[in-house]
């Protein structure tokens, strides 16, 4: 089965100034940057499968069909003095095919996602997209 590195981009609209966000692999905090007050974005490099799954190391599974990312959040980041303590849950297995194939063609797939959450702080657990995922 062929494998084709492609790039998601993970823009977070609206993080918490101050808070260190990161994407994480198996292994833990990957590329923690500390927002301020413009979108974060993270480039999250995956394999696209012939079948259109996603793999890689910052794919992670959970039963036959789900596949997410985690963006980890203050002490998830790696910011051991961080009042929080969160990661982010963004969906991969649901991204159209027409856009899968637009990847396979080179360009980047975003999703822009909301910043935080009901009580203010940042947005964590399963979090959605702000709107459909867009090739760049």
């Amino acid at each position: 089965m062929g494998q084709q590195p492609i790039t998601l981009r993970l823009t977070i609209a609206d993080p918490v100034p101050g808070v260190r966000y990161s994407l994480q692999d198996k292994d833990g905090a990957v590329d923690a940057a500390t927002a301020g007050d413009a979108p974060l974005s993270f480039d999250v490099p995956v394999l696209l499968n012939d079948d259109d799954r996603l793999t890689g190391p910052f794919v992670r599974r959970e039963g036959a069909e789900r596949r997410f990312v985690y963006i980890g959040i203050g002490k998830h980041a790696g910011d051991a003095d961080s009042a929080w303590d969160r990661r982010a849950k963004i969906d991969v297995h649901d991204i159209p095919a027409e856009l899968l194939a637009l990847a396979r063609a080179g360009q980047v797939l975003e999703a822009r996602l909301p910043g935080r959450g009901r009580d203010g702080g940042p947005a964590c657990a399963t979090v959605r997209p702000l709107a459909a995922w867009t090739a760049l």
